[in-house]
């Protein structure tokens, strides 16, 4: 027969009609083989009559036709089915034509005593599945690993965070999480807490806040009160937000001392006092610049209301130049431990921009790194921007102005730096004689005499 028709092939219709239907059904492609191992017919079904050239195999040895990993597969089948023994289906790879090549589930029966049947099914579709079963679960694995990186990222930040969060359920407003600075502040352990209601932390005079509270939060407004809890008689400022997970709704209630920064004793509270009082903006930061406390004349620089609303926002977002003004600034403090009479911009949150002059100090809290900011606001009138006529004295002056005058401005400067020192150095050497200091330098007099009234050197009258 032809190979690619619809029929089965001759050789096994006329020997086997019933098998040759059931081959017909169940089979991709079938081949007739012969004891010597040649092909002597090949059916194909519909599905892979138009891939490839399967006439070309006919005359073909079996062994020739399949790969390098299959062969010792292809021989054995045909020595079972010849043999007479159940034939176990077996995968082989088969190459037809030019390249194409297909992974086939094969199997065998004998027709006679010279001939076998080779049916086979097209194993394509079943590892493209099993590719994107394998595809499927790489993602599920990668998607569980991130979520794992993500609870663990959670517990770590919950853990080490100084203010205290309580994760409450927004059905009942019972305590499903508290982290150990929400225990310590209401003065219980955290497996104390969790399960309580929340209302049962707080002293009774305070409840009746606590309710109007959450009903306010649970409207969407954004706001905090202060309340007493059970186990102290210090206030705690209390702030909430709600989020949804699972399909429950969340309160996320955090707390923290009340007042900017709170004193624990008699002297920490007239020192804090007085920079509460202070008129110029105070902000202590951590080391990655979020805002940890601040006065009340910072939060009137930037337009908030009140410490609670600039708390764990980053510094960068009102102070400098974005990315300029604090790198320089933070670049100092870990090399020198201060900066002084740096000037920046103070930017307000309804785009008010204000020139201040930030003095900062770094102080280490453990193993934390702290930082504190002190910013005065200069008025317009009085703050100009540096011009050449400034002479920087020193190296470190000169390194002071990076970020706040341009290259070209600080090139100048650098020039009229040296200029100077030689100045002087001649005048140091000549004994303050100018005209040895002329020499020296291969000036003339007078161009001597013209720089020392520029650089304000001595007296620059011809005196010598």
């Amino acid at each position: 027969m032809e190979p690619g028709s619809n029929d089965v092939p001759n050789l096994l219709a006329d020997a086997w009609p019933v098998a040759s239907r059931v081959v017909a059904s169940s089979a991709d492609v079938a081949f007739i083989v012969d004891r010597a191992g040649l092909i002597e017919d090949v059916w194909v079904g519909p599905t892979l009559r138009t891939e490839a050239s399967w006439d070309s195999l006919a005359g073909r040895r079996w062994s020739e036709t399949v790969l390098r990993d299959s062969t010792r597969k292809a021989e054995q089948l045909l020595k079972d089915a010849f043999d007479g023994h159940t034939v176990q289906p077996r995968e082989i790879n088969l190459r037809v034509g030019a390249g194409a090549e297909f992974p086939l589930r094969c199997s065998g029966a004998k027709i006679d005593d010279e001939r076998v049947v080779v049916p086979a099914s097209d194993l394509r579709p079943l590892a493209e599945l099993q590719q994107r079963l394998v595809s499927a679960q790489q993602a599920m694995d990668l998607e569980y690993r991130r979520l794992r990186q993500a609870d663990t990222r959670y517990r770590v930040l919950f853990h080490v965070c100084a203010e205290g969060v309580l994760v409450v359920r927004g059905e009942d407003r019972v305590v499903v999480e508290a982290n150990p600075a929400a225990a310590s502040l209401l003065g219980k352990s955290a497996d104390a807490i969790q399960g309580k209601g929340l209302h049962t932390l707080f002293a009774s005079s305070s409840r009746d806040r606590l309710s109007s509270f959450l009903g306010a939060v649970e409207a969407g407004a954004d706001v905090n009160v202060e309340l007493t809890p059970r186990s102290s008689e210090l206030p705690l400022s209390v702030g909430a937000s709600t989020f949804r997970q699972s399909g429950t709704v969340l309160l996320l209630v955090r707390l923290w001392p009340s007042g900017a920064l709170a004193a624990k004793d008699h002297g920490d509270g007239r020192l804090l006092k007085a920079l509460e009082s202070l008129p110029d903006g105070f902000v202590v930061t951590g080391e990655d610049l979020r805002i940890l406390n601040a006065n009340p004349a910072f939060c009137d620089l930037v337009q908030r209301a009140d410490e609670a609303q600039v708390v764990g926002r980053t510094l960068d977002d009102w102070l400098g130049r974005p990315g300029v003004d604090l790198n320089i600034i933070v670049a100092n403090l870990r090399e020198h431990g201060v900066v002084r009479d740096f000037a920046t911009i103070v930017r307000g949150d309804f785009g008010q921009e204000q020139e201040a002059i930030v003095t900062a100090v770094a102080a280490n809290e453990g193993d934390t790194q702290t930082y504190g900011f002190t910013i005065r606001p200069v008025s317009s009138r009085v703050a100009e921007p540096p011009t050449s006529t400034f002479l920087p004295r020193s190296v470190e002056q000169l390194r002071g102005l990076v970020g706040r005058v341009s290259l070209k401005e600080i090139v100048k400067e650098s020039a009229d730096l040296i200029e100077r020192l030689c100045i002087e150095a001649a005048l140091d050497v000549s004994s303050n004689n100018r005209a040895a200091a002329a020499q020296l330098l291969g000036l003339s007099r007078q161009s001597l005499y013209s720089k020392l009234r520029r650089h304000g050197i001595g007296d620059p009258s011809p005196s010598s």
